[in-house]
């Protein structure tokens, strides 16, 4: 029973157990600092906001290096790293985008 299958990851490197690890502590840190930004109420709402939206950016950057192995060490890595920000380029387009013409329509509405 040989096993053939058609994709070959020669040459690709999936991370150690390590890199796992430090991964793994940062996003349950992350998360942690995130529900203790909430529930200890020490920041005003709007603080609190932009304090979470921090933790989550940071929070999507280690995922991207330690679990999805985004980089910029080989070529490869480069490409994928540049369709993925092209991908969520134009995914920020069409949401902006998306919300102009909702707000341009509301705003025609409400005037007549």
């Amino acid at each position: 029973m040989s096993q053939n299958h058609m994709t070959s990851h020669e040459g690709e490197s999936h991370g150690s157990y390590g890199s796992y690890v430090v991964g793994f502590v940062l996003a349950v840190v992350l998360t942690v600092a995130s529900f203790a930004a909430v529930l200890s109420k020490a920041f005003s709402y709007w603080t609190t906001i932009a304090v979470l939206a921090v933790l989550a950016v940071v929070q999507v950057i280690v995922h991207l290096v330690f679990f999805l192995h985004m980089g910029t060490a080989t070529a490869k890595k480069r490409m994928d790293l540049f369709v993925f920000l092209v991908t969520v380029a134009m995914v920020l387009i069409l949401i902006a985008g998306y919300l102009f013409v909702l707000w341009d329509a509301q705003m025609n509405m409400m005037s007549r």
